[in-house]
C-alpha cells in the first residue's frame, strides 16, 4: 500500500522539492526544477517508478520526525531493536547544481541501514545508464545526468534496472553522508557538495529567513511553518510561487480529478501578497509582484489564469499512461489545460494585487499603471462575458457571481488609483462601470427568497467563493445579504463542519464525474467569514479544527476526506497555507476581516 499523502514531508532548495515518507523513502522529486520531469515518481505508482529509501534495514515507519529549529531541514528517527538512528534530509538553497543531501547518524547501539536508490527519469519511464567513476555512481538518460556520492560501499545491479544499493551499519556517533546531484548530461558531473557544510549553510539560511518574520498573533508555530512552506514553494530565480510541489494527487481516491499544480495561479496572488506583506516578508512579496508583472506583460486580452514558474504561457496538458496513479487514481496529468480557459476574475485579481502592492509601497514600477489601464480597457468590454469561474470547471461557461464581483473589485481599485494615488485615468467612466457591475450582481446574483447570493446567475447552487464578497469590499459584513450568504454556505456546503467548494453534482457545474473532498482554503475562508459576522468563538473553533488536520510536520494538502479522515489533493498546497496565515491574522486582530485590499468605500 502507498503511504498516505500526510505521511510525507517536504525539503527543497527554492527551485524544486522532494517528498520524504515516514519510511525514509523519497518518492517524488523533479530535477532540476519543480515542473521538470520527475526522477522519483513512486508517489504516482510504486518503487519501480523511481524512489530512494534510506532507512534501517528492519524497515517500517519512523518513530519520530520533525523539522530542525523551524527550518526546512528534516530529521527522521527510528528506534529499532539494534539501537536508534537518524536520517537528516535537506536540499541546500541552490547556488550551483541541484542536490539532495541525506545524512545517516547513529544515536545508540549498532543499526544496520539500507540505501535503495532507483533512479527513473521522465516520470518513471526511463531507466538511466548507470556507471561508476572516481568513487561515485553516475546515471545518464537523455539530457539528465545524476551522480551519487557516498563513502560507503555501493553495489550497482547488473541488467536493465541499474538499481544502486548500499548495506552498512552505524554506531553511536557515526555520520554517513549521501549526496545526489543533478547536472546536464553533456557536461562533466560537478563536484558534490560537502554534506556537513551543506547542512550548516542550509540551517543558517533558514534561520536568517525565519528571523525576518513579523508576527505576534496567536498560533505562531503554525503560522511560521506555513510561511516556511510558502517559501519552499518559491522558484527563486523568478519569484514565482507554485500552487503545490506535485501533480495528480487525487481529489477523489480512484477518480479522475487529478491535476498538475506545479505552476503559478493569478487567483492566488492577492492572498499570497497579503500573507507575505502581513508577516514582514517584503522581499518575497516584491519578487512575487515582479513575477506577476512579467508574466502578464503584453495584451490584457491574452491574460491567462496561470503561468509556468518562469512565466511561460504554454502549459499543454497530457497524460502519462504508464503511471497507474496514486492509489489507482487515473489519469496522471502533466501540464494544465485550464491555462486556456477564460476566467474573468483574474483581471480583477491582478488589479487587486497591484493596488495592494501600491498601498504597501513596494516601490514604483514604470509600466504598472499602463498595464492596469489596459486591464481596465478589457474589463469594460468583457466584464459580462460568460466564463469558467475560479474553480476551472470543465462544464459550460456561466455568469459566475464571483467572477463578476472580482471584475467589480478590479474596477474599484482602478478608481482608487486615481482618487487616492493621483494617477491619471478615465475615472468618471470607471465609476459608472463599477456601479453598473454592482447593480447587475445584486439584481441577478442574489436570491432574495433564500436570502443568499448564488454560484452563478440563475443557479440554485452555492459556492464557497461567495464568502469573499465582503473581503473585497463589495458589501459590508453586517449587510443582511452577506450574513445570509455566510449562513447559507455554512448550512448547505459543509460536510462534518468543513466546507466544499460547491456541490459537484448540482447544475452540471464542472463537467466531471465523481466527487471531491472538503476544500481546506474554503474552510479557512469560512472561519474568517464567521469572524466577520461576529461569531468569534465559532470562528476560532473551526480554525483550531483545521489546525488539527495538519500532519505531524504542520503540512496541509488541498483537501480533506472527512469520511476517511485523510488528506487529498496536491501537497503541500500553497493556497491552504496562505489561508491559514491570513485567517490567523484575522482571528488574532492583526487584520480586519475586510482589510484585504483596502477598498475605496463605495456605498
Amino acid at each position: 500500500m502507498p503511504q498516505r499523502i500526510e505521511d510525507y514531508g517536504i525539503v527543497g532548495d527554492l527551485h524544486t522539492a522532494a517528498l520524504v515518507g515516514r519510511d525514509g523513502s523519497v518518492d517524488w522529486l523533479c530535477l532540476p526544477n519543480m515542473d521538470s520531469p520527475a526522477c522519483f515518481a513512486a508517489l504516482l505508482g510504486d518503487e519501480s517508478h523511481g524512489s530512494w529509501r534510506l532507512a534501517p534495514a528492519s524497515g517500517g515507519p519512523c518513530t519520530t520526525r520533525a523539522y530542525r529549529e523551524s527550518t526546512l531541514v528534516l530529521d527522521t528517527e527510528w528506534e529499532t531493536p539494534d539501537g536508534r538512528v537518524r536520517v537528516t534530509d535537506l536540499m541546500p538553497p541552490r547556488e550551483s547544481s541541484p542536490g539532495l543531501v541525506r545524512i545517516v547518524e547513529g544515536l545508540s547501539g549498532r543499526v544496520p541501514v539500507v540505501s535503495d536508490l532507483r533512479l527513473r527519469l521522465d516520470y518513471g519511464r526511463s531507466v538511466p545508464w548507470v556507471t561508476r567513476s572516481r568513487g561515485a555512481v553516475g546515471a545518464v538518460a537523455g539530457p539528465h545526468g545524476v551522480t551519487l556520492s557516498t563513502p560507503v560501499a555501493v553495489e550497482v545491479e547488473e541488467g536493465p534496472t541499474g538499481d544502486v544499493r548500499s548495506r552498512f551499519e552505524v554506531a553511536a556517533g557515526d555520520r554517513v553522508p549521501f549526496v545526489l546531484t543533478h547536472h546536464d548530461s553533456w557536461h562533466p558531473p560537478p563536484e558534490p557538495a560537502r554534506a556537513e557544510d551543506a547542512l550548516a549553510s542550509t540551517l543558517a539560511f533558514w534561520r536568517a529567513w525565519r528571523a525576518g518574520t513579523r508576527y505576534d498573533g496567536r498560533w505562531p508555530d503554525a503560522v511560521e511553518r506555513s510561511l516556511v512552506t510558502l517559501k519552499a514553494l518559491t522558484f527563486a530565480p523568478t519569484g514565482g510561487i507554485a500552487a503545490a510541489a506535485t501533480t495528480s494527487l487525487p481529489e477523489e481516491l480512484g477518480g479522475e480529478r487529478n491535476w498538475d499544480y506545479r505552476y503559478c495561479w493569478l487567483r492566488d496572488a492577492a492572498f499570497t501578497l497579503l500573507a507575505l506583506l502581513g508577516t514582514g516578508h517584503v522581499t518575497e512579496a516584491r519578487a512575487w509582484r515582479e513575477w506577476l508583472l512579467r508574466a502578464v506583460a503584453g495584451s490584457p486580452a491574452d491574460l491567462q489564469i496561470m503561468y509556468g514558474l518562469d512565466g511561460r504561457r504554454r502549459l499543454p496538458e497530457g497524460e502519462l499512461g504508464w503511471l497507474p496513479g496514486y492509489e489507482g487514481s487515473r489519469p496522471v496529468r502533466v501540464g494544465n489545460g485550464a491555462a486556456d480557459q477564460l476566467q474573468l476574475d483574474v483581471w480583477g485579481e491582478v488589479l487587486l494585487c497591484l493596488d495592494l502592492a501600491r498601498s504597501a509601497r513596494l516601490g514604483p514600477h514604470g509600466d504598472t499603471w499602463r498595464l492596469e489601464q489596459g486591464l481596465m480597457d478589457f474589463l469594460e468590454g468583457h466584464w459580462d462575458d460568460l466564463d469558467n469561474g475560479l474553480w476551472e470547471v470543465r462544464g459550460p461557461q456561466r455568469a459566475f457571481v464571483h467572477s463578476r464581483v472580482m471584475a467589480w473589485a478590479g474596477v474599484d481599485r482602478a478608481v482608487r488609483g486615481v482618487e487616492r494615488f493621483g494617477l491619471d485615468g478615465r475615472v468618471d467612466g470607471w465609476r459608472a462601470l463599477r456601479a453598473t457591475i454592482r447593480e447587475d450582481v445584486l439584481t441577478h446574483g442574489y436570491d432574495a427568497r433564500r436570502g443568499t447570493f448564488t454560484q452563478f446567475y440563475g443557479s440554485s447552487g452555492l459556492d464557497a467563493s461567495l464568502l469573499l464578497l465582503p473581503r473585497v469590499g463589495f458589501l459590508p459584513w453586517d449587510d443582511p445579504r452577506v450574513v445570509g450568504t455566510v449562513e447559507a454556505v455554512q448550512r448547505e456546503l459543509t460536510q462534518d463542519g468543513l466546507l466544499l467548494r460547491y456541490r459537484s453534482d448540482a447544475d452540471d457545474v464542472d463537467g466531471l464525474g465523481g466527487t471531491e473532498g472538503t476544500f481546506l482554503v474554503c474552510s479557512f475562508w469560512l472561519s474568517g467569514a464567521l469572524e466577520g459576522i461576529g461569531r468569534h468563538d465559532e470562528a476560532v473553533a473551526l480554525f483550531e479544527r483545521l489546525l488539527s488536520l495538519r500532519n505531524d510536520l504542520g503540512l496541509l494538502s488541498e483537501e480533506h476526506d472527512v469520511a476517511a479522515g485523510r488528506q487529498l489533493g496536491n501537497f503541500p498546497q500553497a493556497f491552504s497555507h496562505v489561508g491559514l496565515v491570513n485567517t490567523a491574522r484575522v482571528l488574532s486582530g492583526g487584520m480586519l476581516a475586510d482589510d484585504w485590499t483596502l477598498p475605496s468605500g463605495e456605498a
